[in-house]
């Protein structure tokens, strides 16, 4: 019937589960060891899957597995790692395979289903969930409100990869790169959260919200011991993500005996435009058209006899 999900979650929750499966067969193999594979035998494997036909069988899956393994493995010493080396290094991929799995829930299904339809009719339709459509929106208009911390997910900790200059939390002075937030608190009294173990998204969510709110975060500042954490609390602002608009930069060029050339370079990291300042009628809305047409206004001012736009690593 019409607005029916139920298939799409049957078939999410399908393969979730052969995923947690799978997954947990890899560790439990790699707890008996590498050294039990033998890669002294001959082996070959498949690794294009599209045209094989689908297995029912789990002793043919075990095999096929246990190579994927064995191939892992190999490509890992054959990088210059030790056989316990390489052991390490898969049983943290997987644990971590098996721990974003088990992350999942129902908006990321629902997005991946509706975006499998909508990709059915139209290539350059997408579904953006509301988490999505927020994040897709601070990158279309290079500010968010919120701290101005860089963060990734680091095992199970949240740390800091770098904060945004003349941010909240560089201004504030309490926060720095490699710092581990392990808890976060709304306002000046709302319970501290643990965020231990939880995808990094739903961390960044908590920790982002409205300008002039307080947030508190749990902290184990970078190099301490990983007992002791102390708690800071920092005044959400507006944060400009300057480091992704455009930029302007002028060389010098040689290219004869006391004869220079001056070239303006303009870098386009991303295309960007506020619609929600547009859409509200302010005529300073930000976007990559308005800061590139003021950078070549500038050069111009400085006399460049050339332009080059530089649009390296701009998907």
């Amino acid at each position: 019937g019409r607005g029916d999900l139920e298939p799409a979650f049957t078939i999410f929750n399908t393969y979730r589960m052969r995923l947690l499966d799978r997954t947990k067969f890899l560790l439990e193999e790699i707890d008996k060891g590498l050294s039990a594979i033998g890669f002294d035998s001959e082996d070959s494997m498949d690794i294009e899957r599209e045209e094989k036909p689908w297995s029912d069988n789990n002793q043919v899956l075990d095999t096929y597995w246990r190579k994927r393994i064995k191939a892992a493995a190999l490509t890992l010493i054959l990088n210059g790692k030790t056989l316990e080396e390489a052991e390490q290094l898969l049983r943290k991929r997987y644990t971590n395979r098996l721990k974003q799995a088990k992350q999942t829930n129902s908006e990321d299904a629902f997005q991946l289903y509706i975006n499998a339809f909508t990709n059915t009719y139209d290539p350059h339709t997408q579904y953006f969930s509301p988490r999505t459509s927020r994040n897709f929106d601070i990158n279309m208009s290079l500010s968010l409100e919120g701290i101005g911390a860089v963060l990734k997910g680091d095992e199970d900790y949240t740390s800091v990869i770098e904060l945004v200059p003349a941010g909240p939390a560089q201004k504030s002075g309490l926060l720095g790169p490699a710092d581990k937030i392990i808890s976060v608190g709304q306002g000046t009294a709302g319970p501290l959260i643990d965020v231990v173990g939880w995808r990094l998204d739903d961390v960044v969510e908590l920790i982002r919200g409205p300008k002039d709110s307080k947030v508190r975060l749990e902290i184990i500042k970078a190099g301490s011991d990983s007992g002791s954490s102390e708690v800071i609390e920092i005044t959400r602002n507006k944060v400009a993500l300057e480091e992704q608009a455009a930029q302007k930069a002028v060389i010098s060029i040689t290219t004869g005996p006391e004869k220079t050339r001056k070239v303006g370079i303009i870098k386009v990291p991303t295309f960007y435009v506020d619609f929600k300042a547009i859409q509200e009628g302010n005529p300073n809305y930000r976007s990559s058209t308005k800061d590139v047409r003021r950078l070549i206004k500038e050069l111009e001012k400085e006399s460049v006899e050339a332009l080059i736009i530089d649009l390296r690593n701009n998907g």
